[in-house]
């Protein structure tokens, strides 16, 4: 079965996601760089790992909703966060209907950017939603995603650990006060919501590497 797309498609695309992610950045407050250009890139390059197990899935779908996935970025802790992903499928849905998108795919596209959020809790029907959810959420996991965890939860106030317990072993894990307790509250839970097999494999590689910082974060905290 040939793809639905061709890859002078992709490169011709590809300039214009770029820039109305560039051009939203820039108009919305509060911008932060856990959310940016870069994150799009990684998600992108997440998704093309993902393509090359599902050659089925629409690659042009798949781009577009990688690069404006983030169009509308609420912060963590706003109380309509659960919202930002439905508003960035309406503004990409319409900002891509002025550049002439292939309008037979706009519904596709939206859904995946839909369906990316964790918060949202929209369940993804589509091989490409699917994958794009993936991706994103393996940008949490890993080294780079542990670096985003702690700006973000920086950026919120949050404390890095318990003082004396950061392991969680004799309390509720609490990671809006204490930003380690993040990679069991939400992280380790990633790899098993994962939709594809290949961004599962990838989340429980990644995941092992935060657990074992975990580990290693809690003895130099306590001094043991």
């Amino acid at each position: 079965m040939t793809p639905p797309h061709t890859e002078t498609e992709l490169a011709t695309w590809r300039p214009r996601f770029v820039a109305l992610a560039e051009s939203a950045a820039t108009a919305t407050a509060g911008n932060d760089g856990a959310h940016d250009a870069s994150h799009l890139e990684r998600v992108w390059r997440g998704a093309q790992a993902l393509l090359a197990h599902h050659p089925e899935a629409d690659a042009l779908v798949v781009m577009a909703a990688s690069y404006l996935h983030d169009l509308v970025n609420l912060p963590k802790n706003d109380p309509e966060r659960a919202q930002a992903s439905r508003r960035s499928a309406a503004l990409a849905r319409y900002e891509l209907a002025q550049l002439g998108f292939p309008a037979e795919r706009l519904d596709a596209v939206a859904h995946a950017i839909e369906a990316h959020s964790f918060s949202a809790a929209i369940a993804p029907t589509t091989i490409e939603a699917r994958i794009v959810q993936d991706a994103d959420r393996l940008d949490a996991l890993g080294a780079v995603g542990l670096a985003r965890m702690f700006y973000i939860a920086g950026r919120m106030g949050s404390a890095l650990a318990h003082p004396n317990d950061p392991l969680a072993e004799n309390r509720e894990p609490d990671d809006r006060a204490w930003s380690l307790d993040h990679i069991v509250v939400k992280l380790a839970r990633l790899p098993e919501m994962m939709q594809t097999e290949a961004g599962r494999d990838l989340a429980n590689e990644r995941l092992g590497k935060l657990l074992v910082f975990r580990k290693d974060f809690a003895q130099e905290w306590l001094g043991s």
